[in-house]
């Protein structure tokens, strides 16, 4: 039996560690909206044409090319005994889209997972980060801090806050993915799908929680 799955969270949630894991015991596949683009457009697949003429011109790819994109990803046979829907949908009518979809392939969704974090617990994660400018690697003042403060630990390079890690930057994002999220939520809560796991604490205590509302 299959295990089609949507992972919902907000930036900073962890959410991207949670869906390593689940991939690791479901043996299912992660696909990403943003992975699922670039693969397109470097395929050239004619959808990926498509979706690049909008990226290149630093505008949203429409819903209906996204959902065309995502439909012939479904199709492959590694999504044959499930999948994790990671960073789709992002909207109302990109949900209702996707249930049509489904119902044609004769599949549906059989859960949709939320991982809830506090907004000052998000911000305090996201404003946390440093880049090297030298070496691009990443640290974490609180969770992940290079030995000497200020200094890439592997080149000796000067470590610095980007801009999308700045915090009105992330309240910003923040407040779009409320906007959009919001009504998901409400879609999935009135369809007995959602099922809503706190996303703090120890990171195998959260897939814990997962697991349980996949598996009772």
């Amino acid at each position: 039996m299959s295990t089609n799955l949507i992972l919902l969270g907000p930036p900073g949630s962890g959410k991207g560690t949670q869906a390593h894991m689940m991939v690791e015991r479901y043996r299912i596949p992660q696909i990403s909206t943003g992975d699922i683009l670039r693969a397109a457009v470097k395929g050239e697949t004619s959808l990926g044409k498509e979706a690049k003429r909008y990226m290149e011109q630093g505008e949203l790819v429409p819903d209906e090319l996204v959902v065309s994109i995502i439909r012939d990803r479904l199709k492959a046979s590694d999504c044959d005994g499930g999948f994790i829907l990671d960073g789709f949908p992002r909207t109302l009518p990109q949900a209702e889209a996707l249930d049509t979809t489904l119902k044609g392939m004769e599949r549906k969704i059989d859960y949709v997972l939320n991982i809830e974090v506090e907004k000052d617990e998000l911000i305090r994660r996201l404003t946390g980060r440093r880049t090297c400018r030298s070496c691009g690697a990443m640290y974490h003042i609180l969770f992940d801090p290079p030995k000497n403060d200020g200094i890439c630990d592997k080149c000796g390079g000067e470590l610095y806050q980007r801009d999308d890690d700045k915090q009105e930057t992330i309240r910003f994002r923040l407040q779009v993915y409320e906007k959009q999220t919001a009504p998901l939520i409400d879609y999935y809560c009135k369809r007995g799908l959602l099922r809503s796991i706190k996303g703090v604490g120890e990171i195998k205590d959260i897939f814990h929680k997962i697991v349980k509302a996949i598996e009772g």
